[in-house]
């Protein structure tokens, strides 16, 4: 709250990214940051911050009042629960909140699930996520009210909006807002359509897009007497791995891989911290759980 260097990670970020939930430190990427005491959430200081860059990747934060746009999201809970946000506010996975890299703190948007057109209202307040494709991180509560909990990136739309007092303060206070309608299927496939552009996380899934055909003409199908024989490619094996978290220092990636029996790997001026290989994409997925518990949150199954 997904879920992308000089001097370790951020060259213009300011402590306000330092303390986000992606506690950045030296890692490229989010880890956990430290406990803070419980404080009400408020509304009174909206915090917008200076460009800062991570991973290589420079985000410029804006006041954009018309912020509309498509593209992946991930989510994450008990993890961090009672970790700090961006915002200096408390982390809590039963609030209806999420994480973005440039909206200010806090914000309002509405979350459209692309596959399914259901819509939910946020309460941004934390900075991320920080990994290529990702446009958005939603709070454990969020991502159960869109139906996604099973889903490790799901195409989603962000719409920035402003909520009547009401629908804040209960966002403001952990509580879901009003329910919105659902996504009609017309201006669903066009943003299915416009996020065909995205660039989409390695391990999301495409989406369908339907596409109305004119005067469409309708050849008969061919009587067999037999179905064709069906055909079943064995699943790849050995090539599937998590990627933990990126340094720009080889030493600090070799420490983290010695805890986490990993390997380091250089990619340019950056080492990266893997492991694996895994037989298949199961077999990772079932091992990023622990990792993602250990507060690497946008740790990821790559081949």
């Amino acid at each position: 709250m997904q879920l992308k260097h000089k001097n370790g990670i951020l060259i213009a970020a300011s402590a306000l990214v330092l303390t986000s939930c992606g506690g950045l430190g030296n890692i490229v990427g989010r880890s956990a940051p430290p406990e803070l005491p419980a404080e009400p959430a408020s509304d009174a200081v909206t915090k917008v911050g200076q460009p800062y860059e991570v991973g290589g990747e420079l985000y410029n934060p804006a006041d954009t009042a018309q912020y509309d746009d498509v593209g992946y999201a991930s989510w994450y809970g008990e993890e961090l629960r009672g970790k700090a946000t961006a915002n200096g506010e408390m982390f809590n996975p039963d609030a209806i909140s999420a994480a973005h890299p440039t909206l200010p703190m806090p914000s309002y948007a509405e979350i459209t699930h692309l596959k399914t057109g259901k819509t939910i209202l946020v309460r941004i307040n934390d900075r991320g996520p920080f990994t290529k494709g990702r446009l958005i991180d939603l709070s454990q509560a969020a991502v159960k009210m869109l139906g996604a909990e099973n889903e490790g990136n799901f195409p989603v739309r962000v719409r920035r909006v402003n909520p009547n007092e009401q629908e804040k303060s209960a966002l403001r206070n952990g509580q879901k807002a009003a329910d919105r309608l659902d996504t009609p299927e017309q201006l669903l496939n066009a943003l299915r359509r416009k996020l065909a552009s995205a660039t989409p996380p390695e391990s999301a899934t495409p989406i369908a897009v339907t596409v109305p055909i004119a005067n469409p003409v309708l050849k008969p199908v061919p009587k067999t007497s037999a179905p064709p024989p069906l055909v079943v490619k064995p699943a790849a094996t050995g090539i599937y791995f998590i990627q933990v978290a990126s340094f720009s220092s080889k030493a600090n990636a070799e420490k983290l891989a010695k805890q986490l029996d990993a390997r380091v790997e250089q990619a340019g001026a950056i080492w990266r911290v893997r492991k694996g290989p895994y037989a298949n994409d199961a077999a990772a997925r079932a091992a990023l759980g622990s990792i993602a518990a250990k507060g690497y949150r946008d740790a990821r199954v790559t081949r």
